[in-house]
């Protein structure tokens, strides 16, 4: 086991693997950059050092800063979070150079399977489900034209660096396709300083599923099941549910098993998420993997009873499969859990909301979860992700999963900024919502119905 693992991150996700790291016994080290001084990372560290400014790039992301801040405290390993430099495969490799261990794949996986281009021809010679595609970059819009052609309007051009709906354009016509083709190569080149793109068939109202797994040194991967997070907005996920209500047992199967046998054929190793497309018939469809823990891990967690951060670290050291989970079984999910997402925004307009939080009352309560760094009094600082906590609840059913989400939602209570909270409560009270009928386009439609009302209150009184 680690003696000692620095925390490449910050948030409610460095806090988690410090709390992981506290039930196995290793000590831990926080880096921290000027305005995240008072954090509650940094106070529950057994160490911690400031690695710059509050701008990201040059503290959180500034890679010679957090390597030297591992080697003055004499760390074993490093654990990346979420985000920041978790899936940089160059990070990773400074690591091993360093001779400290990265928890998480090994760098060249990180590089194949972040080239999303890559990654979908991996997992079509594994025979797992993609969309029709190009075979490979698209170089030019009169290439993107050929390839629209053939595969057929509405199409899709993808970042193949990148993620978070940057250099994605969806394309309904040949009219469309050389301005889109452009503007998007060129964000794509801005973002991630890489314009290359490639093209997917696009589905109009598909559903957002993907599945975790988990893989080992000794060549084991093995599935841990789905989780629905096709409530998003503008490709940022709003909140998460496992299991979903689309996907039966023997798709649940036969995915998993073709992510077990591909993924171990590669040398996966550590924690990952396979994220697919569902579309009207719903087929699933492979579209990129992320080769880190998820934000909405908490949910798999509940249903599993399975601690996946102590697993990450577990796995790090060696450790084989069965040893985290001696008997393997794909049924062994039980009951539903949902996640809702606590960002500092305005619940409608999605405006950033930074500011000092005056009153900060969590739920509690069988079945409910709260992962969070935020306090009263505590400020949230401008320059980061709107993420101030993760609400989690967890039932027998999905039924009593909504009932005791509702119950909590009434009970958070976060006064001095804006939250997401009412945006929550409005979505799990809706009839659609609640009957299981949603797609990545529910929240547009939602918001629009919430107008509607509003303008027929107003042309009443």
């Amino acid at each position: 086991m680690f003696k000692k693992i620095l925390i490449a991150n910050r948030g409610e996700i460095a806090l988690r693997v410090i709390c992981a790291c506290k039930e196995l016994g290793v000590k831990t080290v926080a880096v921290y950059s000027d305005a995240d001084r008072n954090s509650l990372h940094v106070r529950f560290a057994d160490e911690a050092i400031c690695i710059g400014p509050p701008r990201s790039s040059e503290s959180y992301l500034n890679i010679p800063a957090v390597i030297s801040a591992a080697e003055i405290t004499n760390v074993d390993a490093i654990h990346p979070g979420y985000g920041l430099l978790s899936e940089n495969a160059n990070f990773a490799e400074v690591c091993e150079s360093s001779h400290i261990k990265f928890i998480g794949p090994p760098p060249e996986v990180i590089r194949l399977m972040g080239e999303k281009e890559k990654a979908r021809q991996a997992m079509k010679k594994a025979k797992v489900p993609i969309l029709p595609g190009s075979d490979g970059v698209i170089a030019t819009a009169e290439e993107a034209r050929e390839w629209a052609t053939q595969i057929g309007y509405p199409v899709i051009v993808k970042a193949s660096a990148g993620g978070g709906g940057r250099g994605m354009r969806v394309i309904r016509n040949e009219s469309e396709l050389e301005g889109s083709f452009n503007s998007a190569q060129s964000e794509a080149a801005a973002a991630f300083g890489n314009g290359n793109l490639y093209m997917e068939k696009f589905i109009e109202r598909p559903r957002h599923i993907e599945f975790q797994v988990l893989g080992d040194s000794h060549g084991r991967v093995i599935s841990l099941g789905e989780r629905e997070c096709s409530i998003q907005r503008r490709h940022q996920k709003l909140l998460e549910e496992s299991p979903s209500t689309r996907v039966t047992e023997e798709m649940r199967s036969e995915i998993g098993k073709g992510l077990e046998k591909s993924l171990s054929e590669i040398g996966y190793v550590n924690a990952g998420t396979v994220e697919f497309l569902m579309d009207e018939d719903g087929s699933l469809h492979f579209i990129e993997m992320n080769t880190r823990i998820q934000v909405e891990h908490p949910v798999t967690e509940m249903v599993t009873s399975l601690d996946l951060v102590k697993s990450q670290i577990l796995l790090a050291t060696g450790a084989k499969i069965t040893d985290i989970i001696p008997k393997i079984d794909r049924k062994g999910q039980r009951g539903h859990a949902i996640e809702c997402r606590i960002n500092a925004e305005h619940p409608e307009k999605f405006t950033p909301s930074a500011g000092k939080i005056k009153t900060f009352h969590i739920p509690g309560g069988l079945g409910v979860r709260v992962d969070t760094a935020a306090y009263a009094e505590g400020v949230i600082p401008p320059y980061y992700d709107s993420l101030i906590a993760k609400l989690i609840t967890f039932g027998k059913d999905r039924p009593e999963a909504i009932m005791r989400m509702q119950r909590a939602l009434e009970m958070f209570i976060v006064e001095g900024i804006h939250t997401t909270i009412p945006l929550h409560r409005r979505i799990l009270a809706d009839a659609e919502f609640r009957a299981g009928n949603i797609d990545t386009k529910y929240v547009e439609r939602l918001l629009a119905r919430m107008q509607e009302e509003r303008a027929e209150v107003v042309a009443l009184t």
